[in-house]
């Protein structure tokens, strides 16, 4: 079959023909698009250069398996520069690009895929200057489950959990404001969180874990990546001998249990920060002049997040799972849900 031409180092354009180079970049395009890059309306070449660029650091070549591409941090340390990336294409994929293009490949092909969070710049050297020929580029882990499940049932699991992560670079581009979330607090009061899974946990334990375990409450605080002092109570937080204005440094939720007299510091896990021993240690510091005892919470979604975490959690706290809302897991103590005196 006569393959089209362009005239820019007579490249051969790939996308749309029915050979197997052909129908892997068409797969690609398909799961760039899936995750949010804007195929649609691009030239066939552009098309290609995209594909081609992630399929290079991804170390797949046209019979590669999608279940071996090449991830960063996998263990298998591939990562190439753009120089190696012209290398690549023109040995596996029968491209004739110049060896001086190593600056297009930067700054036009790889330029999607950086800004989308597919690739990571500078992997093994995150220090490397812009225009430093030795940084090599890799992909990032959570594109690559994306890729490693094409074909799978968990493809379209993992392209979601990569746009909650990551976000859609189509929706950036296009200045889409993200979808709130909407939370009732106790009192009524109503309040929007960004999107995304994080906060979905935590609109999780203001609306069910509160009313289960903490019924006559107080939210004290409870914050938002695009806005730390969403919901402040900042005279109630004074008079308790909490500081209001430390926010990187409380948790997610911080909540007083009026019937008990507690003072729940709750975090809220998706992919980072249980309270494990040392953040345990970090809070006690942070609330030591706080009148009540405390009572230290962490979050998960499922049995199968927490087994990610369950080596850091720290003894004398709580676990709750929003899937199972009317169960906690206790670590430890002499009491099922209550504060411990610090050793």
């Amino acid at each position: 079959m006569k393959r089209r031409k362009t005239t820019r180092g007579a490249r051969p354009i790939l996308s749309g023909t029915k050979t197997r180079a052909g129908r892997k970049v068409d797969q690609t395009l398909a799961l760039l698009a899936s995750i949010g890059v804007p195929i649609a309306g691009m030239t066939p070449l552009r098309k290609d250069r995209i594909a081609l660029a992630l399929l290079s650091i991804a170390n797949m070549k046209p019979d590669t398996d999608w279940a071996s591409a090449a991830v960063h941090d996998d263990g298998s340390g591939w990562k190439l520069t753009s120089k190696e990336i012209i290398k690549f294409q023109n040995t596996f994929w029968n491209q004739s690009i110049s060896s001086g293009s190593y600056d297009d490949i930067r700054r036009v092909d790889l330029e999607p895929l950086l800004l989308a969070g597919i690739a990571i710049p500078s992997a093994g050297n995150p220090n490397a200057a812009d225009n430093n020929p030795t940084r090599g580029y890799a992909v990032h882990p959570s594109a690559g489950k994306v890729f490693r499940a094409h074909g799978t049932p968990q493809e379209a699991t993992s392209a979601s959990a990569f746009l909650v992560e990551m976000g859609s670079l189509l929706e950036r581009m296009e200045r889409r404001r993200p979808p709130k979330i909407e939370v009732t607090m106790p009192d009524g009061k109503l309040i929007a969180l960004t999107s995304g899974t994080h906060n979905a946990l935590q609109k999780a334990v203001i609306e069910q874990f509160i009313p289960r375990f903490a019924p006559v409450s107080k939210v004290l605080y409870v914050g938002d990546a695009s806005n730390k002092y969403l919901h402040v109570e900042a005279g109630r937080m004074q008079e308790l001998g909490l500081n209001p204005a430390a926010h990187d440094m409380l948790p997610d939720v911080v909540v007083e249990d009026e019937r008990n007299g507690w003072l729940l510091l709750i975090e809220a896990v998706h992919s980072s920060n249980p309270i494990s021993q040392l953040r345990h240690l970090a809070l006690e510091k942070l609330t030591s002049g706080c009148v009540l005892p405390k009572v230290f919470i962490s979050v998960f979604a499922s049995r199968a997040e927490l087994r990610r975490w369950i080596c850091e959690i720290s003894w004398e706290t709580e676990v709750w799972l929003t899937d199972a809302p009317d169960h906690l897991i206790h670590f430890n103590g002499d009491r099922y849900l209550g504060p411990h005196s610090p050793p």
